[in-house]
């Protein structure tokens, strides 16, 4: 079934809850400026294996509430843990692609016990994505100043072109292109807000998830492609599986970043196996 729930703030979150109430849940955290859709081809195999599988539309997204505030982690992890209350989720395995990523690290940091047992991190954007002193692998500013830039200017524009090139490596030679998938890319990303998805840039690139890594206790698979040219490598994920207590580095040859569309039927059998192990 699909449903929304009403947020103390009154913000109504859109989610999909599907399989038996008693199984295993699997809950899977959109990147941005996508929705719970974006996960459609893993939802599809997870209920095929007897799991409970969720996912919701983050705030802003989707056909969730069209916010002009709270666009940022905090609010974004209060809301997961109201969704978490609501179903009354247990020993639950939550799976963060890109922002998604940085939503689980911020939310499992902060989970009441017994609620999580397991959290993957797929081309997650922690530990920080911005360059600072203290991460000085990271993008510049204007990295980011260019997409609220190009958002501004002409949202249905940039969001043909990012799906079109970096997100899915349809810029490389000899690149296989689907146009399909570039569409419902379109498709999801025009659903949400202009303002929610200008303001999910910050919150994506500066938020330091440091800490949340460190805390994180349960065990954790870090998933990313060495061709990733939306959140480079070397300074995400190679960082973050060294932060995490229980974590497991996982690394794909020539994989882009949204590899859980281009390449589901590499990326589900390790999730499953993660997950099961």
């Amino acid at each position: 079934m699909s449903s929304t729930v009403r947020m103390k703030s009154g913000v109504e979150i859109f989610y999909k809850d599907w399989g038996p109430r008693d199984a295993t849940p699997i809950v899977f955290h959109h990147g941005w400026p996508l929705s719970a859709d974006d996960w459609d081809n893993q939802m599809l195999f997870f209920l095929s294996k007897g799991f409970r599988v969720i996912a919701h539309d983050r705030r802003g997204h989707g056909r969730s509430t069209q916010t002009w505030d709270g666009n940022e982690m905090d609010t974004y992890a209060a809301d997961v843990q109201e969704l978490a209350d609501h179903l009354d989720l247990k020993g639950a395995i939550h799976v963060g692609h890109s922002t998604g990523g940085g939503e689980v690290a911020h939310y499992v940091a902060r989970a009441k016990p017994g609620r999580v047992a397991k959290a993957v991190l797929i081309g997650a954007v922690p530990p920080i994505m911005l360059k600072t002193e203290a991460n000085p692998g990271g993008l510049p500013l204007d990295v980011f100043d260019g997409l609220r830039n190009a958002l501004a200017a002409n949202r249905a524009q940039f969001y043909l072109d990012l799906p079109s090139g970096p997100f899915y490596g349809y810029n490389r030679p000899g690149a296989k292109v689907d146009q399909g998938v570039i569409w419902n890319w379109w498709r999801q990303g025009m659903m949400g807000g202009a303002k929610a998805h200008y303001d999910c840039i910050k919150a994506f690139s500066e938020t330091d998830f440091t800490d949340d890594l460190k805390k994180i206790s349960v065990p954790t698979l870090v998933m990313h492609g060495d061709d990733d040219q939306i959140v480079p490598i070397a300074d995400s994920a190679l960082l973050s599986a060294k932060l995490l207590r229980n974590g497991t580095l996982k690394t794909y040859k020539g994989l882009p970043h949204g590899m859980c569309t281009t390449h589901a039927q590499v990326i589900n059998p390790d999730l499953l196996a993660f997950i099961k192990g």
